[in-house]
Formats: structure tokens, sequence, C-alpha cells
């Protein structure tokens, strides 16, 4: 039997895309022991290897954001299982290191495979977690950006950028058409995180290098330190808050 626990997050229901790894993972968790309950949404269902008191609040759910049907389906079913939802943090997503090129390399594959998940996904979410939250009276809607969507700070990758340029705006203009209806929508910018994302660059020793060199802080970014971050823009703390870009990158973009 689920025990209830007190934390910021206390009485919050919430949905993460992206849990099954990286950044969405580290956020569910912390939801959890903050005391949201919180369906885990992935295209593939996270396991049971989480920490007892978080694995008791959370609730895996089969979500491929590319897929309408799929979402729709995912979003029933969080309904369902929680009568309504408040938080919603859209942190699945994709980079195609190898693939992703400048404009007149790159195919037009990989490009709306790209735009598909990073841009279409998001969309797709905010607007089956939206209805949720109409229902509910409001709620909290974290949209994880990229410092590539802000600025041309990596050669290449055209697609990728695009697609979190495109997320960044799209934060601004749901936060305007739902400010009314209490629904808050903000983009939490992440630096070069140790995730599953990025571990092809990290693993070359010379490209890991360069991007710490980038860094002032000198090193690469942890999942949890996204985290207390995320609960905030999540809580009722950030009640004033919307439409706003918020960066957490070490650094990187004030050079």
């Amino acid at each position: 039997m689920r025990t209830t626990m007190a934390g910021r997050l206390a009485g919050k229901r919430a949905a993460v895309t992206g849990a099954g790894s990286g950044i969405g993972r580290a956020i569910a968790l912390r939801f959890a022991l903050e005391g949201a309950r919180v369906a885990a949404l992935d295209r593939t269902v996270p396991g049971n290897d989480r920490p007892s008191q978080a694995a008791d609040a959370t609730i895996p759910i089969h979500a491929d954001v590319t897929d309408e049907k799929s979402v729709s389906a995912a979003f029933q079913r969080v309904f369902a299982e929680f009568g309504g939802l408040e938080i919603l943090v859209a942190a699945a997503g994709i980079q195609l290191h190898d693939e992703d090129l400048r404009a007149h390399e790159l195919t037009l594959e990989v490009w709306n495979r790209t735009i598909a998940v990073n841009l279409t996904g998001v969309f797709l979410t905010c607007k089956y977690a939206i209805t949720a939250m109409l229902e509910s009276g409001g709620g909290s809607i974290v949209i994880v950006g990229s410092p590539t969507g802000l600025r041309g700070s990596v050669r290449g990758n055209t697609a990728y950028s695009a697609s979190k340029g495109g997320v960044h705006a799209l934060t601004r203009v749901i936060a305007t058409g739902y400010a009314a209806e209490g629904i808050r929508v903000n983009t939490l910018v992440p630096g070069a995180t140790d995730t599953p994302l990025i571990s092809s660059l990290l693993a070359d020793d010379e490209v890991r290098a360069s991007i710490i060199e980038s860094i002032p802080f000198g090193r690469i970014g942890l999942p949890q330190e996204y985290t207390g971050l995320a609960v905030h823009l999540a809580s009722d703390e950030s009640s004033y808050s919307t439409g706003a870009l918020f960066v957490a990158d070490g650094g990187h973009t004030i050079r």
C-alpha cells in the first residue's frame, strides 16, 4: 500500500514523458519523493529498479509521443488512475548525432524523425495533458529545452536545434493561451548532461574535452542536478512564473 509522503508536491498528480532514462527519469523519481503521484511515460516502460519510496508512488505507462493514439491512450489511463492531473514534464527527446548535419547535408528522414519526437511529441503531450488539467482546475507544464534552441552553439545539429527552438516558442504561445485557465508553462533548459542522449559523444575523449572546455563550471551536468528546479517549476512556489526559460547549463550560454 502506498504511503503518503509530505513534500513540496504533496497531493499533486504528475505525468513525466521520457521517464525511462536520463533527466526524465531523475525528475520522475524526485517528484515521487516530494509526495506526488507520478505517471512515468516512455516508449520503454520504466523498470522496477527504483527506490522503494518512489516505486510506491509511480505508475509506468507506455507512450510513444510521436503517435497521437498512443499519447491519447496514455493520458486516458493517467486520468483513470489519478482522477486528474496538475503537473506535466515533457522530457522525451532524441538527438541523432552522426546523422544530424548542416542543412545541405541533412536528410529529410532525419529532420522528420527529430521534429516528430522533439517538437510534435511535445505538442501532443501538452494537448492531452492540458485537457486533463482543464478538468482539474489548472496546472503546471515543464518542457525540457536546450541551449541549442537559444543559440547556434553546435555546428550541424540542424534538426535538433530547430526542434528545441520550436519548443521554446511553443512554451510561450501555450503559456499565453492558457494563463486565464490557471495553466502555467515554462521551459527548463539543461546544459550538456551525462545521459544516454549524448553518451556516444562523451565516449570520445576529444569531443568530451571540447564540451567541458565550453562550460565555465568545467564539467558535464548530472540528471539529478535539474530536479530541484523542476520541482520548483511544478510546485506552487513558482505560481507567478509562466512563459519563461529557466537555464541550468553550468554557465555555457553566458559565454
